[in-house]
């Protein structure tokens, strides 16, 4: 046997191996749930210095993972068991995919000699989990472990980051290693490419400078890759107005002149108006999805399109691309800024300013209490400084328009695959990131009700997260459509719940529940300074819709303005 001074897992067990794997790739704390393929772990860790949360749904803790890391920047890490805990991770491990999100899901499997025999509580995990990760891979091996872990973190958080799920059968994590074998990772073929080609920023800096009309479309990937103060920096020289996607939101402060806000479906009219009156759109680490584009035959018509990304399968996919550049948008940016060059566009500016003084995000105040108006002054009062988790619907859009981000990992949400359920799990993983920081899971009562037993894991763990439920009694993007397009024909949207603050309350958080205009402030300061987990529960205008609105098959331009413009 070889000298353990030259492998420093020698002579370990594969639970050993795992736990000294995590401490040395920087790990601190884990989301997860226990079960018999994973005990030889889980008994391992309870000496070990890293934190274990133990959720109430693995579907949870994915999410949590994915919180965690949205608002850090550094991989998430999740722990499950074989069989049904595996899969409950399928929806978690899905949306951190649409969105590029670096999570790295470990999951317990039945012993290697069982595999493929239908053991108890074992699935098929790699095959699974395929279409929905960046990589997955089955250890049946304690020499495998060591190597396949840390090639696990490598590829979850470079290149285009993603989820990565190793799925350990039992017995490798019970066996010693007493063979020294190599622990260098080994990936011949994954060689993403960061440095942008020299002659197409140049051609790309050529356009900028030409264009009498530009836009800059960024994407949650200029946040992914740290790439905000370069992009900044690329406004100020050139003063050319910037939209972003709803996972790029914080990127530039909303309260620059130059930010037409969201773009998209529900975005802001002056920026749809921008890019399709624009002569040069400049997408930086955007993939040009059909929230963003609505009719792509009709989108940005006038525009030359230059598509700045990481991945080059991004590049061309959906929108025939003039000037492609791939490479890590930090580095392409920062070079960018060189060749760019300051040009007056008065006319352009001018015309935009007109656009947003004449269609901005407005709501009509009056009645019952309207969900926009709780969402401002949750604003007012965190100065749009707080980190803000959100489920998915109509409360979704409302939060992107109304918050005013200001700055990067600000908005915690789903984008690609619009899961509901994300806004409360992911607001735990990122209050446990940033417990010095104000954060706030701004809900719906659909989005909630799927997932608020992890009220249950924030008590427990005293993770002092906060919840303002906007409770319109629907499922309100769902009626939306439905009033829009299907005549009103309500089918299975109305969504009675239980009261939210009494289920708070018993899950031993704070729990109030507000209905009048009158007692939103004091409400909202109470939720604050709680000092633990608290939910407000805020009976908002019940048929509420969400504007500006493209609908299905119409062009940016398009846009149902709502009876209030």
């Amino acid at each position: 046997m070889a000298d353990a001074s030259k492998n420093p897992y020698l002579g370990l067990s594969g639970a050993d191996i795992f736990d000294q794997a995590l401490r040395e790739e920087g790990v601190e704390v884990m989301f997860g749930y226990p079960g018999g393929a994973v005990l030889p772990i889980f008994d391992r860790l309870y000496d070990s210095p890293i934190r274990f949360i133990l959720t109430r749904h693995e579907q949870g803790a994915a999410h949590m993972a994915d919180g965690y890391a949205r608002a850090t920047g550094r991989c998430g890490v999740v722990l499950a068991t074989s069989g049904p805990g595996a899969c409950n991770l399928v929806t978690g491990l899905a949306t951190a995919c649409m969105d590029s999100i670096p999570v790295v899901a470990f999951t317990g499997q039945v012993r290697s000699f069982l595999i493929g025999n239908d053991a108890f509580q074992e699935a098929d995990v790699t095959g699974v989990t395929r279409p929905i990760t960046k990589h997955n891979v089955l250890v049946k091996d304690v020499r495998d472990l060591a190597r396949t872990m840390h090639e696990a973190f490598h590829i979850a958080r470079t290149g285009r980051p993603g989820p990565v799920v190793v799925d350990i059968a039992v017995d490798a994590t019970m066996a010693k290693l007493e063979e020294d074998v190599s622990q260098e990772m080994d990936l011949p073929g994954y060689k993403p490419c960061l440095t942008g080609n020299p002659r197409q920023i140049r051609l790309a800096a050529e356009a900028i400078n030409a264009a009498e009309r530009p836009v800059l479309y960024v994407g949650g990937g200029v946040i992914l890759s740290n790439a905000v103060t370069e992009l900044r920096a690329l406004i100020a020289k050139t003063r050319i107005p910037v939209t972003t996607t709803l996972l790029g939101l914080g990127a530039v402060d909303e309260d620059d002149e130059l930010s037409l806000r969201m773009l998209g479906m529900h975005g802001s009219a002056a920026a749809n108006y921008a890019v399709q009156d624009s002569d040069c759109l400049i997408a930086v680490g955007a993939r040009f999805e059909d929230r963003v584009t609505c009719n792509v035959a009709t989108f940005a018509p006038k525009a030359r399109v230059i598509h700045i990304d990481i991945d080059p399968t991004s590049i061309g996919k959906n929108v025939e691309v003039d000037i492609p550049v791939v490479g890590d948008a930090r580095d392409i940016l920062a070079k960018l800024l060189e060749h760019a060059q300051p040009k007056d566009r008065s006319p352009w500016l001018a015309k935009i300013a007109d656009w947003k003084k004449r269609f901005p995000f407005v709501y009509e105040a009056t009645g019952r209490i309207r969900p926009q108006e709780v969402i401002e002054r949750i604003g007012r009062m965190t100065d749009h400084n707080a980190i803000i988790a959100t489920g998915v619907g109509q409360h979704q859009m409302w939060t992107a328009q109304f918050y005013r981000f200001r700055r990067p990992r600000q908005i915690i949400t789903s984008g690609g695959l619009g899961t509901m359920g994300f806004g409360l799990p992911a607001a735990i993983g990122a209050k446990v990131a940033c417990p010095d920081q104000t954060v706030i899971d701004i809900d719906g009562d659909g989005s909630f009700s799927m997932t608020m037993v992890e009220l249950i894991t924030a008590v427990q763990n005293d993770i002092a997260v906060k919840v303002v439920v906007l409770n319109n009694g629907y499922l309100g993007m769902v009626r939306q459509w439905q009033e829009m397009f299907y005549r009103r024909r309500y089918s299975s949207v109305t969504h009675p719940c239980p009261g939210f603050a009494g289920v708070a309350q018993a899950f031993g958080a704070v729990g109030m529940t507000i209905t009048d205009r009158a007692e939103l402030d004091d409400a909202l300061a109470a939720l604050l300074k709680a000092e633990g987990p608290a939910v407000l529960d805020v009976q908002v205008e019940p048929e509420e819709n969400v504007y500006p609105m493209v609908p299905v098959g119409k062009s940016l331009h398009e846009m149902n303005l709502g009876r209030v413009v």
